[in-house]
């Protein structure tokens, strides 16, 4: 059997080479989604240690155990069921679903709004954002403006292409609680005199009728919610106003496809665990500290963000479910861009830089092109294959160079290979299949959280730097200099005060 300390002196390449079939052991498909994970580190009995692990995390109960609504966010005592959102069986999730087809029958019928500005940050911002780029008609007349920053710049750039009056303002907030969704809320009234069309999307209807807005144009969604998983939610209240109630709901089936075959596929051809057992393979076995999610599509351009916060978010973990520190890495740093951009960027680390960064490659058939999949399936290729000192000492002197200067030059030009990637080819972006490959990286997530007995629901982490700005915002408005902080945040805050 080959184990993890030979494989890392073996050649893909080679593997190709003498297995025909390796693409057919090594891919699987559902729905209009094809995973091609052969151009990988592993071999079949890879694969077999790799689902004995997860067997031996006790996976298949910990899947029943979300899916049936179990407090598995054990920290904060709730459920992570934002799959129920997507199940149609839950009668409040379906009153939720019939008021939002109302309302946006209602707005995209009488034509009388021209834009509408989300107000939100994280997951109230970054799911409706990402849908609404890779599912927007480019002939619709309707707009969609997404405020999250508190840079007065990037308020006023949206807030001057605005007439008020053919506008609408959704406030999308779990607890309307959240400094710069407020800050936003206020700065936009103090701008706008008349009276504005405002809807808030809140697990906290209370507070919304206390900022003004009308019941009717109160969307609810639950504690059982994440931010970060909210966009099946009425959170996804702009993505239908853009896209229509109906491909919202195909947005949704498509996710529910998905949590089916999640949660009833044996792990050996599982979709979302097959890629979490990988990324635990590079993370743990490898020390590969980042993955690349790279789209050769525009509208997925901002797939890659919007993965970083359900990654990062969930699995950046330090201690296990017990409150023991972890001896292993968890959650990687996960970053990428649009492929084609990408090539003429940071490409060149990851075929000869020192780092080992697995790469999702991530195409869409219909309405792509032939340079577009080409270059995406060559870099594949290239950083699999790579090119070894023979190969290019005999390329250049084939070329008529000198064999002195050859000899010189090749080293600068050999390419390591052996770099892994998977492909993840969708048939076409519509929003069903959309709703699976998001469907697809929530479950990966989830996984590997439970690989590594963790919680990937909770981010304490993120509430520090929250309690920490109320005191520094008190003694930023000060006229006097600062001395309670360490001598760098006192310094900080003093060049502030005087250059303001």
């Amino acid at each position: 059997m080959k184990t993890f300390n030979t494989l890392q002196d073996e050649r893909m390449s080679d593997w190709f080479k003498e297995d025909p079939k390796r693409f057919e052991k090594f891919s699987l498909t559902v729905g209009d989604i094809l995973l091609d994970y052969s151009k990988n580190l592993i071999t079949e009995e890879s694969i077999e240690q790799l689902v004995d692990l997860a067997n031996d995390s006790d996976l298949k109960n910990k899947m029943n155990a979300l899916f049936s609504g179990e407090k598995i966010n054990f920290t904060e005592e709730r459920a992570a069921l934002h799959t129920a959102l997507r199940d149609d069986k839950n009668p409040d999730i379906t009153a939720t679903l019939q008021k939002m087809e109302k309302f946006v029958h209602k707005i995209r019928e009488e034509k009388e709004i021209t834009d509408i500005i989300n107000i939100g940050i994280g997951g109230s911002h970054l799911g409706p954002e990402m849908v609404i780029q890779a599912l927007r008609d480019p002939k619709s007349s309707l707009r969609c403006h997404f405020i999250s920053n508190v840079d007065n710049t990037h308020i006023d750039e949206v807030l001057n292409q605005l007439n008020p009056d053919t506008s609408l303002f959704i406030i999308s907030s779990k607890t309307l609680s959240t400094l710069e969704t407020l800050s936003n809320i206020k700065k936009i009234r103090e701008r706008f005199t008349q009276k504005l069309n405002f809807v808030a999307v809140t697990a906290n209807p209370k507070k919304a009728l206390e900022i003004g807005v009308s019941e009717d144009h109160i969307f609810p969604f639950w504690d059982f919610v994440g931010g970060r998983y909210s966009v099946w939610s009425a959170v996804g209240l702009p993505v239908a106003l853009m896209i229509g109630m109906d491909k919202f709901l195909e947005f949704l089936k498509g996710a529910n496809a998905m949590d089916q075959h999640f949660h009833t596929a044996p792990f050996k051809r599982n979709m979302p665990v097959i890629l979490a057992l990988l990324g635990i393979w590079y993370i743990n076995r490898f020390d590969a500290t980042t993955q690349a999610i790279i789209p050769y599509s525009d509208r997925l351009n901002l797939l890659p963000m919007y993965l970083q916060q359900a990654d990062m978010e969930s699995n950046g973990k330090t201690v296990d479910r017990e409150g023991n520190t972890l001896q292993t890495a968890t959650g990687p740093i996960l970053w990428g861009a649009q492929g084609i951009n990408g090539q003429h960027a940071f490409y060149q680390l990851l075929h000869q830089g020192s780092h080992l960064v697995p790469i999702d490659f991530i195409l869409v058939a219909e309405g792509s092109n032939d340079i577009l999949v080409g270059s995406a399936l060559s870099q594949a290729q290239a950083l699999m294959e790579g090119k070894s000192y023979d190969d290019v000492l005999a390329e250049l002197m084939a070329s008529g160079m000198p064999e002195e200067k050859a000899k010189q030059l090749a080293p600068h030009k050999v390419i390591p290979g052996n770099k892994p990637s998977n492909i993840i080819f969708l048939k076409a972006l519509t929003p069903f299949n959309l709703g699976a490959l998001i469907a697809l990286y929530e479950h990966k997530i989830f996984v590997q959280g439970m690989i590594w007995n963790i919680n990937p629901y909770d981010q304490w982490g993120v509430e520090l730097g929250k309690q920490l700005l109320t005191p520094i915002l008190k003694e930023l408005t000060t006229t006097t200099s600062t001395t309670q902080y360490d001598s760098s945040t006192n310094g900080l805050i003093n060049f502030y005060k005087k250059n303001t």
